[in-house]
């Protein structure tokens, strides 16, 4: 019997050191795995940036530049008097920025305030109360301003530039 005890301990320790020979041979083949994969990363990552850096487009779009359109007078606000169903006579005031990235833009607009105060001066004034008072109807409103300042400045500087306008004050009454 003592010799069947040594057998089997001579089969374990074979089993044993199998075991971590295969343990480390696995070990071996996941760290091999993992620095490929890491020199590749490093290589692909490499040529992804020097092909970012050679395209046209820039990563990071201009800083917004914000005008405020102003009446003649120099007022910040627009007032204008809006027609209704109801018969009254009804108020609107808006406070107007037009937001474009370029300098030259911004410079036009203040040259050409006052075409610019003008043609919203009429837009504002045919609205329609009824139709303001519902969002839908404000944002039609700044749609069609946008589209009456992007056409001055197409017809001043040969391009639309403005990104978009807001209505930084609206009241109605």
């Amino acid at each position: 019997m003592a010799e069947d005890t040594t057998d089997t301990g001579e089969a374990g320790a074979k089993k044993s050191g199998k075991l971590k020979l295969i343990l480390i041979i696995v070990a071996g083949v996941v760290l091999a795995a993992g620095i490929g994969g890491g020199v590749a990363m490093f290589l692909m990552g490499g040529s992804d940036t020097e092909v970012a850096a050679d395209s046209a487009a820039p990563a990071k779009p201009a800083q917004a530049l914000y005008t405020k359109i102003r009446t003649l007078e120099g007022s910040p606000y627009f007032t204008v008097v809006v027609p209704s169903n109801d018969g009254r006579t009804h108020y609107m005031q808006l406070y107007v920025e037009a937001k474009s990235r370029e300098a030259e833009v911004d410079s036009a607009l203040t040259k050409h305030m006052p075409k610019i105060v003008s043609n919203l001066n009429q837009l504002f004034s045919r609205q329609s109360f009824d139709a303001l008072r519902t969002p839908s109807g404000k944002m039609m409103l700044q749609q069609e301003a946008l589209v009456a300042l992007q056409e001055v400045m197409q017809e001043k500087i040969g391009k639309p530039g403005v990104e978009k306008v807001l209505f930084t004050g609206f009241i109605m009454q």
